[in-house]
């Protein structure tokens, strides 16, 4: 019987060129494998590796932990899972790493397999979280003297932080659970706010007032934002609800709203072609803001922002052009990626990074592609290809 199915790669380079650590080793830490990515990790050559127990690549305390919980764990139940061990460089530098072990009897013998990641993604989501938890207690900080459904609402954040706090193993659950907990606070934050603007108030207050509302939006943003992010970390993807939708209406109603948003910017809407096409109208819209949002961040707002739409017979093509300074090439290629970001002088506008990821998410969860042109003559163009069926 035929299949379509093209042959996979050879086992050895698979083993050698795996995106994580891995180590084989004898019962007793003699290591008799490692593969091409850790030897780079550590700046050793396997053959160097070869002979030398695993445990001497550890710190003091590694080695402690390694030869009174690690060594017997194995001998017991024979795996351990997620065990945080500090690796020693070639240069004595400390790397940080997440090993996973078991044991497993083949015809040679008994041996210890390894598969060792680093950390330093899940640090640098740990780090942001303590940022976006420190933009939110500020919230709280001015809002203290507010009236009593404010602090009900503060004592929903407090719970909320500390329920965040106890289940936090890895960088991805704690985003997606300060991403839930935080939001309904926020929200009862937000109402109370615009209640109390409605009523004639000192104007000292008025303008506390109107902080804490664009606070609170840019909170919104990016606990969003970082929700995203948890969904694409963990491998689920961003959820796209495709249905019918007027797309050149979709986009009259962004460049709308993105003017009642930046009235101070000049905003261009062009159109050809009519259809209805399948696509999720929320996460389009949301894609449409992130572009716009990052015009008015980094682009020249003293002329005008156009947002265009074109529908041909097999795709659909939007587009957001802004003047300004251009992307230099080196930046361009990590610019989609996460936590990446410009330098804004608008202090309203400053975000963690992921807008433009979080645009390239939606449009591969659409089977679209994202592109970027700029150059100072033409300006910056992010356009966005998605098929229309």
């Amino acid at each position: 019987m035929s299949s379509d199915r093209p042959p996979l790669p050879d086992l050895e380079v698979l083993f050698s060129g795996a995106p994580c650590g891995l180590v084989v080793t004898e019962q007793n830490g003699t290591i008799v494998r490692a593969n091409l990515t850790f030897c780079t990790w550590i700046g050793m050559t396997e053959n160097a590796l070869l002979g030398r127990r695993f445990q001497s690549l550890l710190t003091m305390g590694g080695r402690i932990f390694h030869q009174t919980h690690w060594a017997p764990l194995m001998q017991m139940q024979g795996s351990v899972a997620e065990v945080k061990l500090d690796v020693l460089h070639h240069d004595r530098r400390i790397i940080t790493m997440l090993l996973n072990g078991v044991r497993r009897e083949h015809a040679g013998g008994c041996f210890h397999e390894l598969a060792l990641f680093t950390t330093t993604d899940r640090d640098m989501y740990e780090r942001e979280l303590l940022n976006a938890r420190k933009v939110a207690e500020q919230l709280l900080a001015e809002k203290s003297e507010a009236e009593n459904a404010l602090r009900e609402a503060q004592e929903k954040l407090r719970a909320a932080y500390l329920k965040a706090q106890q289940r936090a193993t890895f960088a991805e659950q704690m985003v997606a659970i300060v991403s839930h907990d935080l939001k309904n606070p926020l929200t009862a934050i937000k109402m109370a706010t615009q209640m109390l603007s409605r009523s004639e108030r000192p104007p000292r207050e008025t303008t506390l007032l109107g902080h804490i509302g664009q606070s609170t939006d840019r909170a919104e943003r990016m606990i969003s934002d970082l929700l995203d992010l948890a969904l694409v970390r963990v491998g689920r993807g961003l959820a796209v609800n495709r249905a019918p939708a007027d797309l050149q209406q979709l986009a009259r109603q962004s460049v709308e709203e993105l003017q009642v948003a930046f009235p101070a910017a000049a905003w261009v809407h062009q159109a050809s072609g009519e259809a209805v096409v399948m696509l999720d109208a929320d996460r389009l819209q949301q894609a449409i803001g992130n572009l716009a949002s990052n015009a008015v961040a980094y682009g020249d707002t003293s002329l005008p922002i156009t947002v265009s739409c074109h529908i041909e017979e097999e795709s659909v093509l939007l587009s957001v052009h802004n003047h300004g300074a251009p992307i230099p090439e080196s930046a361009s290629s990590a610019l989609f990626e996460p936590m990446v970001r410009g330098v804004s002088e608008s202090g309203d506008l400053r975000s963690i990074g992921l807008g433009l990821f979080i645009v390239r998410e939606i449009v591969a969860a659409h089977g679209g592609t994202v592109s970027l042109e700029s150059t100072a003559e033409t300006g910056t163009v992010f356009s966005l290809e998605l098929p229309r069926h």
